[in-house]
């Protein structure tokens, strides 16, 4: 038997918390697909620690959390720079990193993207909900009441043994403005050409108050021919609905399973974790392929 570890999280950081790659095939019954922002990032922490790809990982948003270790485990770290440091000596990111027993694991500055992934070696002992531990959404947040994480929050770990340390390239300094391709929404029709050649032909900055449900993007507004009745129906991620309002509404991970707002667009599957790396004032154009 291996020792467990026990994360105890002395700060909590901005929006930190617990996801794997979501609950799948539950949208029927209006549960969010939730999951890691950026997969790619939170497999590639898990492979980092010899973990299967579906294992838990921390999710730590612009502002990371400071976390003691009780016993020697080893970590992984990817996605955004947040300058990790462990007892104030900083780490790589993108290899297999071993952490002493004691030690303090603790985030800086922002470098570049929005959400690091933070993998640990081992069984994680933690509360499940559609089998995943991904934090859920406002309303079923109780379902996962480890996942959420707070100041003094703790996760168990049951380490697995050491493997030999792994390590890949970094990808390059995520863009702060980027171009995103997308497919025609099942509404694309009920819009005028001279307002589908406005949504492709300007930059939106994504909104202050954009999350993990998804990204409000400002720009001049969008008209949409109000006697085409739209009714509420199934969404997938990556959907771009039209606000009365006339902004874009990027669908994100969290976002709910219904909506009734015009789609006018729907990204491309693979565009989503690039989208995941975006921060509030960053900008997004798109790029109409089918």
């Amino acid at each position: 038997m291996y020792n467990s570890s026990t994360l105890h999280f002395l700060k909590a950081g901005l929006w930190t918390t617990v996801q794997d790659q979501g609950r799948i095939g539950h949208q029927a019954s209006g549960v969010p697909v939730s999951g890691a922002m950026d997969q790619g990032a939170a497999q590639l922490a898990n492979w980092l620690v010899g973990n299967d790809k579906n294992n838990p990982v921390i999710e730590i948003t612009l502002l990371g959390p400071s976390i003691q270790i009780n016993q020697a485990v080893q970590i992984a770290i990817t996605g955004a720079n947040l300058s990790p440091k462990v007892d104030n000596v900083p780490i790589p990111m993108y290899e297999t990193v071993a952490i002493e027993k004691g030690a303090i694991l603790k985030f800086g500055r922002i470098q570049n993207g929005c959400r690091a992934y933070l993998a640990v070696g081992g069984q994680w002992f933690i509360q499940k909900w559609l089998a995943s531990a991904s934090a859920a959404t406002t309303s079923t947040a109780k379902l996962t009441p480890d996942s959420l994480i707070k100041k003094d929050s703790l996760l168990t770990i049951q380490a697995t043994p050491f493997i030999e340390k792994r390590s890949t390239p970094a990808p390059p300094d995520y863009e702060s403005a980027i171009v995103v391709k997308v497919l025609s929404g099942p509404e694309f029709s009920h819009f005028s050409s001279q307002t589908i050649a406005h949504f492709f032909s300007q930059t939106y900055t994504i909104a202050n108050d954009s999350n993990r449900m998804g990204y409000r993007l400002l720009g001049k507004e969008l008209s949409f021919d109000s006697k085409q009745e739209v009714i509420s129906s199934g969404i997938v991620l990556g959907t771009i609905q039209i606000s009365n309002a006339g902004q874009p509404i990027l669908l994100m991970r969290d976002a709910q399973t219904t909506g009734g707002y015009p789609r006018i667009a729907v990204v491309l599957p693979e565009e989503l974790d690039r989208l995941a790396q975006l921060k509030p004032g960053e900008k997004i154009r798109f790029c109409f392929v089918g």
